[in-house]
């Protein structure tokens, strides 16, 4: 027989993570559904409501002048503060409500879109993050309140303000991490539906909203920073606030080291849960 009628045999190599390589690929092929979802999300949140897109302004507003009240009037917080006390308090306002409302998001996206995912193969990392998106829009819608109050206070930001977005990031990659762990678990143990609110809760108590956190202790500084937030916030704070705003580096790079933990480990743990969510959800 002809050796060129034969059939050239074919070799199968199996190569270490071709498969991961392949995930982050369809991450980017997949990137129109990323901002169908977010879209989507974005036109519904304040459908069928009386104002609509102004509960994003109105929210943080009063919870605002709540704590401005009770920190800075009743409880004297607002002493030796060299910046009008409204805009310590929303520069702190503004990420924790970014971070909340990332986490209340993430936590029932994948339970909100159970029937695209147990139909449809996608990167699942898609859903939670477009959820962390609409957040984001809500962060930047906040901001005008910033704004108004930095126009009505005369206030001036110096050159730090430039470094905003850096600190924005970072506050994104915290949403995310805590986000991607809430979300894989919310399908595993639907009990998180009730978790998340509490968490969320209890973090606006324990992190610099309403104050900030040099009046915490210096032997208590470092091991308050383990909250990512802090560092978040401070970040704020010092890009915003400038002149006599100082940021307690140690406790800074405490909580950053503790962002890229809990992003990294979202990401991990979420990726080995992906797998099973189409047959639990």
């Amino acid at each position: 027989m002809d050796d060129q009628n034969i059939p050239a045999q074919r070799e199968l190599i199996i190569e270490a993570g071709r498969t991961e390589k392949q995930y982050w690929k369809d991450l980017w092929r997949y990137r129109e559904l990323f901002y169908f979802l977010a879209w989507r999300d974005i036109l519904v949140r304040y459908k069928q409501t009386a104002i609509g897109v102004s509960w994003a302004l109105i929210r943080p507003f009063l919870t605002m002048i709540v704590f401005t009240v009770v920190f800075g009037q009743l409880a004297k917080l607002d002493e030796g503060q060299t910046v009008p006390y409204p805009i310590l308090v929303f520069a702190g306002m503004l990420p924790w409500q970014f971070f909340s409302n990332a986490l209340s998001e993430c936590s029932a996206s994948l339970i909100g879109n159970s029937n695209l995912i147990s139909k449809v193969y996608f990167p699942r990392l898609i859903v939670p993050t477009s959820a962390v998106i609409v957040s984001f829009v809500d962060f930047m819608i906040s901001g005008i309140i910033l704004l108004g109050l930095m126009a009505w206070y005369n206030f001036v930001p110096d050159w730090r303000i430039l470094t905003l977005p850096l600190f924005t990031l970072i506050a994104c990659a915290a949403s995310m991490g805590v986000g991607l762990w809430l979300a894989a678990l919310t399908v595993q143990y639907r009990d998180f539906r009730f978790v998340v609110p509490f968490i969320v809760q209890f973090g606006l108590y324990i992190s610099p909203v309403g104050f900030s956190s040099s009046i915490v202790p210096e032997q208590w500084r470092l091991l308050y920073s383990i909250n990512p937030m802090v560092g978040v916030i401070d970040g704020f704070r010092w890009a915003i606030l400038g002149g006599d705003s100082q940021l307690f580096i140690p406790g800074f790079l405490i909580s950053i080291a503790f962002v890229l933990m809990l992003l990294w480990s979202g990401i991990w743990y979420f990726r080995r849960m992906e797998r099973t969510f189409a047959d639990v959800i």
